[in-house]
């Protein structure tokens, strides 16, 4: 059995890393909201309380008391986020008049958004009665947003990538029988890739990785027959990025850099009840993104050892989402599920910029269940999230002008997933 286990865990781990390279943006901020293939068809609601499958290991590991036996899983999630410039009044360096301001040959910048593959894996197993162990193998955070060169606002953003793994073991332990606790720790890699121009066809690049650590807990009430309550914790994790600052056309402007970045902690309280063949979940869930104020490179090396090499203002705000969903049992192997959520952006008009042009979503999304055998259970999920537009109003000191305009955002999430129970 362990062999089995073994075999299975090792490709989706191996998923996991690879889908790390590939991760874009789906929810507030930078976070990658699609944790799971079975979450997306209710747009995620109710996570902390559903106890569908072993993703409950990311969602609330106290829920793992509820998966009986051992429980692998395996997701992936196909994400088609869009970003599209609209001119509204671009000045100065920012307008394509030549002369005297250059032209830009790359246009609005084309879609900043690509097709991203972002694959999760958990495994959960009971000790004993009381016992649980689980493990995650996701990418929680997740960035990518690429223009054409020369485009309008080549001297804010050309090229914002940030990727991530995460593993994240923990247990569980029933203390009675209707309530349940669990703790694990997240050990979380994080690259960062920033790209710009520096004037003309010379294009700066940021590059650095660092290794955090974080916890979480989970806590799992069940109030009554019909109704369980869940809570989770995610704490925050701190990085101290190092990596290189490069120029492709001055390379006397090369060396190391560094950088300190704090993804935030979140909390998430859910509620799950059944009513005869209908099954409801709702939750509320806050993230910390204030954490977020300024990300600054500060060169290590090479000359102007000491000074800032290239600086971001956040002035992020701490959020809510607030989701619904609903599922269906069609028959003991057919599952439908609908959900709905509102997704808060921590930007803000005054700061935002094309690196993440993000703003409020609201989801909507269903999917379905099938269970081909006693032991299989097949996921399948779709989502729609309709983006506000994202107004950006930037300027670089000693620059003239401004990027002036908006971004249309929109995003779809297609999942799939399968559980094995042995």
């Amino acid at each position: 059995m362990a062999s089995t286990v073994r075999k299975l865990l090792i490709p989706l781990a191996v998923a996991t890393a690879l889908g790390g390279m590939a991760s874009s943006v789906v929810a507030g901020g930078f976070a990658i909201g699609t944790q799971s293939g079975s979450g997306t068809g209710n747009a995620f609601a109710g996570g902390a309380a559903a106890a569908d499958d072993a993703s409950v290991a990311w969602f609330n590991p106290a829920a793992m008391t509820l998966i009986p036996g051992k429980q692998v899983a395996g997701a992936l999630n196909i994400l088609k986020p869009s970003f599209k410039f609209e001119n509204q009044g671009s000045s100065g360096a920012f307008s394509c008049v030549s002369p005297p301001f250059p032209a830009c040959p790359g246009g609005e910048g084309g879609d900043g958004g690509d097709w991203a593959y972002v694959p999760n894996a958990f495994f959960t197993m009971a000790i004993n009665p009381r016992l649980s162990f689980g493990l995650a193998l996701n990418v929680p955070f997740g960035l990518k947003t690429e223009y054409d060169t020369g485009w309008r606002g080549q001297l804010k953003a050309l090229k914002s990538e940030i990727k991530s793994v995460n593993f994240n073991p923990s247990v569980a332990y029933k203390v009675s029988d209707t309530v349940s606790l669990g703790a694990g720790v997240s050990v979380q890699k994080l690259e960062a890739t920033l790209t710009k121009s520096a004037g003309g066809t010379n294009v700066a690049e940021l590059s650095a990785d660092d290794v955090g650590y974080g916890f979480n807990l989970g806590l799992m009430i069940q109030a009554t027959p019909d109704t369980r309550i869940g809570v989770s914790y995610r704490s925050t994790i701190k990085y101290e990025l190092e990596g290189t600052v490069s120029f492709s056309t001055t390379p006397a402007g090369n060396g190391g850099a560094k950088a300190d970045l704090e993804v935030p902690d979140s909390a998430s309280l859910s509620i799950f009840h059944t009513l005869g063949n209908w099954e409801l979940m709702g939750d509320i869930t806050w993230t910390g993104w204030s954490t977020l104020k300024r990300f600054d490179a500060i060169r290590t090396t090479g000359a102007g050892a000491g000074t800032i090499v290239d600086s971001e203002t956040f002035n992020w705000k701490d959020t809510w989402r607030y989701g619904v969903g609903a599922n269906y049992k069609m028959s003991p192997q057919t599952k439908l599920r609908f959900g709905f959520a509102f997704d808060e952006t921590p930007t803000n008009d005054t700061d935002r910029t094309p690196r993440l042009p993000d703003q409020d979503r609201t989801w909507v999304a269903l999917g379905v269940q099938y269970k081909p055998s006693k032991s299989g259970i097949l996921d399948f999920g779709y989502a729609h999230e309709f983006v506000m537009n994202a107004k950006v109003n930037n300027t670089i000191a000693g620059v003239p002008g401004a990027l002036t305009g908006q971004f249309k955002v929109k995003a779809d999430i297609f999942s799939l997933q399968y559980s094995h129970s042995f």
